[in-house]
């Protein structure tokens, strides 16, 4: 005879490995949904640039060891600027930057290192969006245009689904000598 404990261990006796094991999958999978960083621009790290030496290094140097640069300045091409981030993503907002370097290389008339500047998170400087919309000339169209900009356009066999119709009308559009089709014919 079965006594009344022998009953109530053995659901509990079958529910503990099935929790361990959701409570496994669960923990797991906090790890695969997990947000990856997301790198942005040129990937310059410190020993890179480091080898570059002011007033000894040359533009052909900085090319072989950081590569082209993100950017040249507006109004200077002897200033190479190396920009690189490092952005995690939040949901329903903006990514969250975990990391902002910039590399900024001044070289002379004849190629050779004058300066090297390097920027992180702490030089930027934060901004808002302006309120507002930019008004773009030339967005809005009047009623001419509408009509003007939808001529040929309307083919009323288009929904008809007859030896006629189909989806393309009379003249399958997909059958003309550019479509390696024998051209336009009636069916």
């Amino acid at each position: 005879m079965r006594s009344s404990s022998d009953t109530t261990i053995r659901p509990i006796g079958r529910l503990l490995p099935c929790a361990v094991v959701g409570l496994g999958l669960l923990l797991s999978g906090c790890s695969v949904f997990s947000p990856r960083p997301g790198q942005r621009g040129s990937l310059i790290e410190p020993d890179d640039y480091a080898q570059l030496k002011p007033g000894v290094s040359t533009r052909a140097e900085a090319m072989d060891l950081l590569g082209s640069p993100t950017t040249h300045a507006t109004f200077d091409d002897n200033t190479w600027i190396y920009i690189s981030m490092r952005s995690v993503p939040a949901p329903l907002d903006f990514p969250h930057i975990r990391s902002q370097d910039v590399v900024v290389l001044n070289f002379d008339d004849k190629g050779v290192l004058r300066s090297l500047r390097t920027l992180d998170k702490s030089n930027a400087r934060p901004t808002d969006m302006a309120p507002g919309a930019t008004p773009t000339p030339g967005t809005k169209i009047n009623v001419l245009q509408q009509i003007l900009g939808n001529v040929g356009r309307y083919n009323p066999l288009s929904n008809m689904n007859s030896t006629f119709g189909g989806s393309s009308g009379p003249m399958s559009s997909n059958s003309g000598p550019g479509h390696a089709g024998a051209g336009n014919t009636l069916p």
